[in-house]
């Protein structure tokens, strides 16, 4: 892509309203525009990494059996009344009526739905365990929605949610979300850590949250040290071994992590006191197994091994994908701008023209366009005429992880210079062992 053509309104001033990092940087990069209060217009480059980040969620779920599906954003309030979630749900859902009189909702999460959906269409055992997600825009009317992405009205979410017979059965299902999040949040460059956390308004005795670990967090966390430390890596997993997904589960979790709503002083002091840690956390996702809550209430029942309708056991399980974005940028950022991991980023490289208009010089930078290219890269090749200072500035705005710079005097000696956004070094080597740098750094 060249920038030149491309749709790019970087700002040089921070906005006065971006009160966190991630926030600024995204008014800065030209990633976001507000529409309204807590709701925004995802420019291309934003845009870019949403569908990076969500492709990941997908291919995570997917390689765990999960069930892709979609389901729609207004939903009928009478389900909400069956599970007696409309009226307690709070002012945080917004309701509407439509031009019939039915009372109606902008969904803020599916478990009514979603149960609607299976008890109309699985009545007995053998077609269990299921699990069913999708990734939709939901809306929560917050009261003081701030801090840009990170807690917005409106919002992309992946939900799931798995039916089975048992809660035995469920709670393996559980697990195995642990496992499709761990492996997840470091697909994207992040350590999320999982934390004994509160039900809230969805309900269940088993939850963790999964939070990120940065100053402007909203939830203040206690965790034992230890903890972060560990890295589920690149390990394969049966994700039908019971045996497997519990072994996560207690590495994960056997350390003292908790959020500040199930904090427990007692608990906490047992752990060594130079492991002891407070810190501030945002939060990413959430598992939930609540049991038969939903299927008790909106009669979802198979039919049982005995012959006999049994209520399924259920669980629901979220990311937070556009909510993710701002948690990325404020855990890899420096003051020049964002720092994409590879997994996420926009481009995969950035070529900088230290001299438009001179014949051999861009006659080299649209070859590496084109060897890029050709290796399965997108490069975005910064062809304006501007001075070179601004074009690195708005490199290191951006974040791409790697820029290719190409000049007249290093064209001379046959070589280009290759820096590392992360660390700041430079590499000088040919055109072509550039192409094959960055190819290898991607898996190309």
């Amino acid at each position: 892509m060249r920038l030149s053509r491309y749709f790019l309104p970087v700002l040089k001033e921070t906005p006065s309203e971006a009160q966190i990092v991630s926030h600024r940087y995204m008014l800065r990069a030209g990633m976001i525009k507000q529409a309204s209060a807590g709701i925004y217009s995802w420019l291309p480059l934003g845009y870019k990494v949403l569908r990076r980040i969500e492709e990941i969620v997908h291919e995570e779920q997917q390689r765990a059996g999960h069930i892709p599906m979609l389901m729609p954003t207004i939903q009928s309030a009478d389900l909400w009344r069956e599970s007696g979630r409309y009226d307690d749900y709070g002012q945080e859902m917004l309701r509407i009526t439509d031009r019939q009189g039915r009372d109606m909702l902008f969904g803020p999460t599916n478990e009514e739905l979603i149960t609607d959906i299976f008890r109309a269409n699985v009545s007995s055992y053998k077609d269990l365990p299921l699990t069913l997600y999708h990734i939709q825009w939901k809306f929560r009317d917050e009261m003081r929605p701030r801090f840009g992405v990170m807690r917005g009205r409106e919002f992309l979410m992946k939900d799931g949610y798995n039916f089975d017979l048992t809660k035995e059965d469920a709670l393996h299902a559980y697990n195995r979300h642990l496992v499709t999040y761990l492996r997840t949040y470091e697909r994207l460059g992040l350590q999320a850590i999982p934390m004994r956390a509160d039900g809230g308004p969805i309900g269940g005795d088993y939850t963790h949250e999964f939070l990120v670990l940065a100053d402007t967090g909203e939830s203040e966390v206690f965790y034992d040290s230890d903890i972060t430390d560990l890295k589920f890596g690149d390990r394969a997993i049966d994700y039908d071994s019971v045996e497997e997904c519990e072994a996560v589960l207690s590495e994960f979790t056997s350390r003292y992590a908790r959020t500040d709503e199930t904090h427990d002083e007692a608990e906490f002091a047992k752990v060594p006191a130079e492991r002891q840690r407070s810190a501030r956390g945002i939060e990413v996702g959430q598992i939930f197994y609540f049991g038969t809550k939903y299927s008790e209430a909106m009669g979802a029942t198979v039919q049982g091994p005995d012959g006999k309708p049994v209520p399924v056991h259920m669980g629901s399980h979220g990311i937070g994908v556009s909510r993710l974005l701002g948690a990325i940028i404020e855990a890899s950022h420096d003051d020049k701008g964002i720092i994409w991991p590879e997994g996420v980023t926009p481009f995969h490289c950035g070529i900088v023209n230290l001299r438009q208009g001179d014949a051999d010089t861009d006659a080299a930078c649209e070859s590496l366009e084109t060897a890029l290219t050709n290796a399965g890269l997108e490069p975005l090749y910064d062809d304006r005429n501007e001075r070179a200072g601004g074009k690195f500035a708005t490199m290191d705005l951006i974040g791409l992880p790697w820029r290719i710079t190409v000049g007249p005097r290093g064209l001379k000696n046959g070589v280009v210079e290759v820096t590392s956004r992360r660390t700041g070094e430079s590499e000088e080597m040919t055109a072509e062992a550039a192409v094959a740098r960055i190819a290898a750094i991607y898996g190309r």
